[in-house]
């Protein structure tokens, strides 16, 4: 009965070991453009890459490079979603729309080894009336690089090089990987299940999930024990 109890315990911490490399796991990130629309209410995570949106005359589009685990945790433009400012100089034109582009590159924190960030800035697209939010882009801020899944890489050629690659928890280096690339036009978030906020780690869930095999391996000593009084 005792090798049977060291047995199980063993299981336990080889169980929680194994929950904890999962969290540390779930704690990497994804380094990519994300993509946002604007409103009077400040940012929202689009839904839908930029090739796809075909946004109204009098729309801000934001871009912002940086680090982020999924679409929850990822970084907002830091300026403000303001068409009338952006684009005062821009007047309205029959047969056009004009589009707000926020494009802020991140903080050094969040650039490729080697690279500085551009300093955040702001431009009025006059596009076409049935243009995509990409199309807007490209007017405002060439060259832009895309991968083969039509991902955004790179807004004004910054980053020159990498694409959505994944970073590590540590926040050095890549181990190779890629981010959601997809063909609806890219700059959308990874589809991780790391938790909000802390960006170390483990996840509420992996919390959870260790919680509940220590009691289970709890209950199972406890019950052992018994059979053998």
């Amino acid at each position: 009965m005792r090798r049977g109890a060291r047995a199980l315990a063993l299981l336990v911490v080889g169980a929680v070991l194994a929950l904890l490399g999962a969290g540390a796991a779930q704690a990497a990130g994804y380094r990519y453009w994300s993509f946002w629309e604007g409103s009077a209410s400040g940012w929202s995570y689009a839904t839908q890459g930029p090739s796809l949106v075909r946004p109204e005359d009098g729309s801000v589009q934001g871009f912002r490079f940086s680090v982020s685990a999924d679409s929850q945790d990822a970084s907002k433009p830091r300026r403000a979603p303001d068409f009338a400012k952006v684009c005062a100089d821009t007047p309205a034109k029959d047969g056009s729309k004009r589009v707000a582009v926020v494009i802020d590159p991140g903080t050094a924190a969040d650039a490729p080894d080697g690279e500085t960030p551009p300093p955040p800035r702001t431009a009025c697209a006059r596009v076409a009336k049935d243009a995509s939010s990409a199309e807007a882009l490209a007017a405002v801020a060439k060259p832009l690089r895309y991968d083969a899944s039509a991902m955004l890489c790179a807004i004004s050629g910054y980053p020159a090089t990498g694409c959505g690659e994944q970073v590590s928890e540590t926040g050095g280096g890549t181990d190779g990987g890629a981010a959601n690339g997809g063909t609806d036009g890219g700059s959308k978030a990874p589809t991780s299940a790391s938790s909000h906020g802390d960006g170390g780690g483990p996840s509420a869930g992996v919390l959870v999930g260790i919680g509940a095999v220590l009691l289970l391996g709890i209950a199972a000593v406890a019950q052992a024990r018994r059979r053998r009084g």
